[in-house]
């Protein structure tokens, strides 16, 4: 797992690795644009909305959000690709946090309609991922809702075969999600729906 030197040497080139992989609908990255933009669509729905993008990296979500009017706080442990983001939203609020300290203050004294995530919490444990959904319960707005964009499966037997096909390359530090484990975890406080984009990606609608 890349830690954040590593993610500070890659953010030059990040777009372009994800691209590469995305376009030969290969492990990790296969189904990136659709996910991006069921997210982006999801948003768009509701205008002049608060979006918190926990994860935003160099802000292809946010940075388009931020383009049609939407407030975007933003938050990565990568300073070197807050700055790229930052060139492309000069007005919002970017915060420099690792997210394994779970949220920092000044969005903890906020309200939201969106909180996005992509590509970004399967670096938390499953433990972990349960508990922070739960935190951003907390700083979501009435009707809001949690929308994670995340290397993911339907069932544990789909992520075995997704590892199967590429473990001479996959990263074992990482902790993806699997739906028929997610939702037993957080069923009582929230409704959770999955959208399987790719063989190894796919988009959870997380709704008090």
């Amino acid at each position: 797992m890349l830690n954040k030197q590593g993610f500070d040497l890659w953010a030059n080139d990040y777009d372009k690795t994800v691209q590469i992989s995305e376009e030969n609908n290969a492990y990790p990255f296969a189904g990136y644009k659709e996910i991006l933009n069921t997210i982006y669509n999801e948003v768009m729905s509701q205008r002049e909305a608060k979006v918190l993008d926990i994860g935003l990296g160099t802000g292809v979500l946010a940075g388009k959000l931020y383009d049609h009017g939407y407030h975007v706080d933003g938050i990565d442990f990568s300073s070197k690709m807050i700055e790229i983001a930052e060139e492309k939203m000069p007005d919002a609020n970017l915060i420099d946090w690792d997210i394994s300290n779970g949220l920092p203050p000044e969005v903890m004294e906020n309200k939201y309609d969106f909180i996005v995530s992509t590509y970004t919490l399967h670096h938390l444990s499953d433990e972990d991922k349960v508990l922070f959904i739960k935190q951003l319960g907390s700083i979501l707005k009435e009707n809001g809702k949690v929308l994670i964009g995340d290397i993911s499966f339907m069932t544990h037997a789909a992520l075995e075969v997704c590892y199967e096909d590429n473990k001479d390359y996959w990263d074992e530090d990482e902790f993806y999600f699997v739906y028929e484990k997610l939702v037993p975890s957080i069923a009582d406080e929230y409704n959770v729906e999955y959208k399987q984009i790719s063989h190894c990606g796919g988009v959870f609608i997380i709704t008090k």
